[in-house]
């Protein structure tokens, strides 16, 4: 197929990736892995050995995800940078794709405490195999859509992720909570094949989207010594950010709300369920609830950002943001209406959890250089801050719990970084098509 910037085409295949891995974003990080990992590692006192050593189940999954995120952090710049001056930014994604993939296949053997080395190593390989194919994706954004279609083709990929993550969770759901019509009988058995399911959707999808996209759209022709030029090119890129203060003030509050937001996706589920006494079914209700709602907060958001410019409509979001979680942190288990509250604030959440995920990514589109050709370098400074705020996100929520026994603090603590953010947001002046 021939590329063409801004065509229809072009743009549908590379949404649809968002169709394909939006699958492991909501049935693997939020919402049934998470909680058959605390089904089937918890005790009386909720201690699991791992590596000789004892860790509270909870802070041990938080730790494997804080080490996922680290990995992309320290090798997506260097990756990105060598995908940029060869031209096959399609084969990293794809590489990291096949690897997040078969390690959410992978994760059918985890079958409870004896097994647990398989559920960690696993879960930070699929980690690392998600986050790393979106640097890549999201660095096609530039290049398949111009500017002024960047808010409404952002928005279209995440839509198309609630709506295809949703049919699948929706299946998985019927395993996990009526297995019985399917002759299951033993305990771990659906939520298994759902991960299996996962790996499968995911993989089988992708593969419209990778038949689809160009691999050097610039043509390029590397020389023999391309680890040293593309590090050339890295640096060339870190030179630049210098000479781009938006782009650095935005970056800074992309870090500060994004430890609040990726840790509340990541981790919301397990509050619900320990600090809050929530039974499962009212977990999945809240997720499902938080989809739908979240595919026309996306819809809604862009055209808002059209109207009044992408800075004001993500703060916006990031305000609400922080008005939720310090929300979250007011309810308690003994409070007979807390179910409709949780309700609530997932209803909430949904409206601008699609939102500033869209936003954000086409507001940093529209920052980067328009003479560029090294998205995918850019990009992965968008990728690191994005896995820092989680490492430092995830860390300090397992550390509270460690330290207090509650999750209640690490709440508390998150609205204070959607407060930073909204902030530095204030801080960030009109350019050519950000305002």
């Amino acid at each position: 197929m021939e590329f063409k910037r801004g065509s229809k085409k072009i743009i549908n295949a590379w949404a649809f990736y968002d169709w394909a891995n939006s699958a492991y974003a909501l049935v693997i990080s939020t919402a049934i892995f998470p909680i058959y990992y605390e089904s089937v590692t918890e005790n009386s006192d909720g201690l699991v050995q791992f590596l000789g050593t004892t860790f509270h189940n909870t802070s041990l999954y938080t730790y494997a995800l804080s080490l996922s995120f680290l990995i992309i952090a320290c090798i997506s710049p260097v990756l990105s940078s060598i995908a940029d001056y060869m031209g096959n930014k399609k084969r990293f994604m794809q590489f990291f794709c096949y690897l997040g993939s078969f390690s959410v296949m992978s994760l059918y053997f985890f079958k409870g405490q004896e097994t647990l080395w398989i559920g960690i190593l696993f879960t930070i390989f699929a980690s690392v195999g998600f986050w790393g194919s979106l640097v890549f994706y999201n660095a096609y954004l530039p290049e398949v859509a111009y500017p002024e279609q960047q808010d409404r083709v952002s928005a279209k990929g995440f839509m198309l992720g609630y709506f295809g993550s949703v049919f699948l969770l929706l299946f998985n759901l019927t395993m996990v909570m009526q297995p019985h019509w399917y002759g299951i009988t033993e305990p771990t058995l659906p939520s298994r094949i759902s991960f299996l399911m996962v790996g499968l959707w995911w993989l089988g999808f992708a593969q419209f989207t990778f038949s689809k996209l160009p691999n050097n759209i610039y043509n390029k022709k590397p020389k023999r010594e391309f680890i040293i030029e593309s590090f050339k090119s890295l640096r060339l890129v870190t030179d630049e950010l210098v000479h781009y203060p938006q782009l650095k003030r935005y970056l800074i509050a992309f870090f500060l709300y994004s430890v609040g937001v990726q840790t509340t996706i990541l981790l919301s589920t397990v509050y619900g369920k320990k600090e809050l006494g929530l039974e499962t079914s009212n977990l999945i209700i809240t997720i499902l609830l938080v989809q739908f709602v979240g595919i026309f907060g996306a819809f809604l958001f862009s055209r808002v950002s059209e109207r009044f410019g992408n800075i004001p409509a993500l703060k916006l979001t990031v305000i609400i943001w922080a008005f939720a979680s310090y929300g979250a942190f007011l309810l308690h288990r003994n409070d007979p209406s807390v179910y409709g509250k949780f309700y609530i604030l997932g209803g909430v959440l949904g409206l601008v959890l699609g939102a500033i995920q869209t936003l954000s990514r086409s507001t940093y589109s529209k920052l980067l250089p328009e003479e560029t050709e090294n998205h995918a370098t850019y990009f992965s400074f968008y990728d690191v801050t994005e896995k820092i705020s989680i490492v430092f996100g995830t860390f300090i929520f397992g550390l509270a719990i460690a330290l207090t026994n509650s999750m209640k603090t690490s709440i508390l603590i998150l609205s204070l970084f959607f407060l930073s953010g909204f902030i530095v947001l204030s801080l960030i002046k009109k350019t050519k098509y950000v305002s």
